[in-house]
């Protein structure tokens, strides 16, 4: 069986590197995204969060890494706490 040629996706939306995430004069938090077609710049536009629907992903992205190792400079918020009687929780 031939394996299907993976090829360079036309649009591609990530975060823009080299920019913090900050907030606007509304207290949104804007998060920078650079968005690209066919390999080439096209806009870097704020995805525009307000701070309940920030908390929402940073808890979504908090239990989707759950499973990965944690990092050693990671924030304490994905460290792993003991409690007593040995229950972990995160």
């Amino acid at each position: 069986m031939k394996r299907p040629t993976l090829k360079t996706p036309e649009w591609q939306i990530e975060q823009a590197s080299g920019q913090p995430i900050s907030r606007d004069q509304n207290g949104q938090l804007a998060l920078p995204l650079r968005i690209v077609h066919l390999g080439e710049h096209v806009a870097t536009p704020p995805l525009l969060l307000t701070v309940a629907e920030a908390e929402k992903l940073h808890a979504s992205l908090c239990y989707a890494l759950g499973s990965e190792p944690t990092p050693d400079k990671a924030p304490d918020c994905r460290k792993s706490i003991q409690y007593p009687g040995g229950r972990q929780r995160f």
